[in-house]
């Protein structure tokens, strides 16, 4: 049995190839806003802190990653400390390919589901959407290229820990994983990176929640482009163990 822990066991096509994943020119749009703090609290695992109301939306492009091949994503993650470590929580992924979707849940614990996000630069402009079925759940705009950033702020903060829980089933449906899981970033190099205002709208959809964590304000909005690497992830809490 040549790989006895992935699904399907004995067939060609597993779906997706062995950690660490690379990442080149991985095209990220990132719309920062401020949202409901009762509502922020409520999704975020114990322990976890958000320090101030702020959700990062992300519309990202990957055009060449190892493993995976070449795939669109969007959603929400929230910058957060955990036990005095600052980094961000991932609450919730759309993408549009079948092998990044079951390897990121399968092994790291990702919430990704399948969703149609797209990046593209429409005229003067970058413009992020995500549909779900025939529905538009989100949409980001940003005027292109506006003012550059610092490219080495940029890389640090993609190099900070990223924090995830992988909630997996047994066959009768009772819990058989659920972990806080932590992964970060290797290998990073950001080959540009600009700012400019931005705009977002979040509209609801019963089976894509990302309006669950409304738009207050938007703050900001940003556009890079980096090559980096995905490793395998490590257990902080094994909640089935208290």
């Amino acid at each position: 049995m040549t790989h006895p822990f992935k699904m399907p066991v004995l067939q060609g096509n597993l779906g997706y190839t062995e950690a660490p994943n690379h990442f080149v020119d991985r095209e990220y749009f990132v719309i920062t806003y401020e949202t409901d703090p009762q509502a922020l609290s409520r999704i975020l695992p114990p322990g976890m802190v958000a320090p101030d109301p702020i959700v990062k939306y992300e519309f990202m492009h990957m055009p060449d990653a190892t493993g995976f091949g070449r795939f669109s994503e969007s959603g929400q993650v929230i910058p957060v400390t955990y036990e005095g470590v600052s980094g961000t929580y991932v609450h919730a992924m759309y993408l549009d390919r079948h092998p990044p979707i079951a390897g990121g849940r399968e092994i790291w614990g990702f919430p990704k589901t399948l969703g149609t996000p797209h990046l593209e630069v429409d005229g003067d402009y970058l413009l992020g959407t995500l549909d779900y079925g025939k529905v538009r759940v989100a949409t980001g705009t940003m005027p292109w290229k506006p003012t550059r950033l610092d490219c080495q702020a940029v890389q640090k903060s993609l190099g900070e820990p990223c924090f995830l829980v992988k909630n997996i089933p047994h066959v009768d449906g009772s819990p058989a994983i659920c972990q806080l899981v932590q992964y970060v970033m290797t290998d990073i190099h950001v080959k540009g990176a600009w700012s400019g205002p931005a705009t977002l709208e979040l509209h609801p959809h019963v089976m894509a929640r990302v309006s669950e964590l409304p738009v207050k304000n938007v703050l900001s909005g940003s556009h890079f482009i980096a090559d980096l690497t995905l490793p395998y992830g490590e257990v902080l809490v094994d909640y089935l163990k208290g």
